[in-house]
């Protein structure tokens, strides 16, 4: 009984493996290759909680290899040897199965030292990420491996492992167990597609409930007590982290405010509050720019009144900015603008200021043409009037194209007018 309900009731199956139907329908490549019995170098891809582990076991089940365990939270190269030394003993007279969770805490090092075993087959790697193979796990492990992605599990296929639970727990327990309407369904909704957390709250539910007449009764408003924050699949250094902030700043920049704020309160539920606030900043400059200037200090002050303020109250003016910048005109021209100009001075396109610019007021002796001859604009009609500017390496150099909306265009009006280009 010390064991996590989840670890007591594991799939032995995979007709029992809840969801990624993608990955183990009968037919597909996954599915036949374990059913098969002919298991290449594997890495499982996806989330926490979503049946990797699962389906590692239920492999090494179908196998006549010995199964070794090791995580790469804690695991060294000394156990990577240990396991090496089985090889060809009576231990592993078919060679070794190697589970490897959580693969992106080995090092390059540790990984290496796999290879030559992987390669002549006496391993076989089966290894777990949460995070992008292609990011994370060595080149020469990942071109002999095929990576399989897991995804989060939709809610409606999670019902069932919870009901599954507590019947299980029932029987555990010689107690029976009812519960208020929805109280499954509401477990399932707030694990975030992760059936560990789900089968959490179920053990949480079941032992914080008092027994009366031989019977637990589970409410709604235990399940909401201890399912309220486990929706929320965060982590600051991982994938995730990356994927809500990248939707967060797209769904801004796609003028859709619904979807903005979801992610905004994805992140503000996690407690993530200065990357709402630096995202929503750089959203502001980046994407709404030159087409309503005025923005940036007022998103500015919703950030500043946030970050006073503090989570829960933050959410009003980051809401309001967040909508804000969802509706307004959009132009990066101000972006491009800035980018095309490095991109010059990257490539040493640039030269020597041009005299009428530079910070000094007498020449030397060897100016053939003496004086400054800067042309204050103030001094002429409308404060303009034509001068050189850029290096002459680049006089002609044009950075700056106005963006098709209404602010850009009436300043450039404006200009081709007095200029004299239109």
């Amino acid at each position: 009984m010390n064991n996590p309900l989840a670890a007591r009731i594991r799939p032995a199956e995979l007709s029992e493996v809840v969801g990624q139907k993608h990955l183990l329908e009968k037919g597909k490549p996954l599915y036949n290759m374990i059913e098969n019995g002919n298991i290449p170098n594997l890495i499982f891809y996806g989330p926490s909680g979503v049946g990797k582990t699962t389906v590692a076991s239920i492999i090494a089940q179908k196998t006549r290899r010995t199964l070794r365990r090791l995580n790469g939270t804690n695991a060294s190269t000394q156990d990577i040897k240990s396991i090496v030394a089985e090889l060809d003993t009576f231990e592993a007279p078919n060679g070794i199965l190697l589970y490897l969770d959580e693969i992106q805490y080995f090092n390059k090092r540790q990984q290496q030292s796999l290879l030559e075993y992987i390669e002549n087959g006496k391993i076989t790697l089966i290894a777990s990420t949460t995070e992008n193979p292609y990011f994370y796990i060595y080149p020469a492990i990942l071109s002999r491996s095929t990576v399989f992605e897991f995804k989060s599990i939709d809610w409606q296929e999670i019902v069932p492992a919870v009901e599954r639970a507590f019947h299980i727990l029932s029987k555990e327990n010689n107690v029976e167990v009812t519960a208020d309407d929805v109280v499954y369904e509401k477990i399932a909704r707030g694990c975030g597609g992760d059936v560990r957390k789900a089968l959490n709250s179920v053990e949480n539910c079941f032992y914080v409930t008092n027994t009366e007449n031989g019977q637990k009764h589970i409410t709604v408003e235990t399940a909401d007590e201890l399912t309220q924050k486990s929706a929320v699949k965060y982590d600051r250094e991982g994938d995730e982290h990356y994927d809500i902030l990248s939707a967060y700043q797209k769904s801004m920049r796609g003028s859709d405010p619904d979807a903005a704020l979801h992610y905004l309160a994805r992140l503000l539920e996690a407690g993530d509050l200065p990357s709402a606030c630096r995202r929503l900043m750089v959203c502001a400059c980046e994407d709404v720019g030159l087409a309503y200037p005025q923005i940036i200090p007022i998103v500015k002050a919703a950030v500043d009144a946030a970050l006073m303020v503090g989570l829960p109250e933050a959410r009003i003016p980051l809401a309001d900015a967040v909508i804000l910048v969802a509706l307004s005109p959009k132009s990066n021209a101000g972006e491009i603008a800035i980018d095309a100009a490095l991109e010059d001075v990257r490539k040493g396109k640039y030269g020597p200021i041009p005299r009428q610019l530079q910070n000094k007021h007498f020449d030397g002796e060897d100016a053939e043409v003496k004086g400054q001859f800067y042309k204050y604009p103030h001094n002429y009609e409308h404060h303009w009037v034509e001068q050189q500017y850029l290096p002459d390496i680049i006089k002609n150099a044009r950075y700056y194209v106005a963006g098709n909306n209404k602010n850009e265009q009436s300043f450039k009006l404006y200009w081709d007018k007095i200029k004299g280009s239109d």
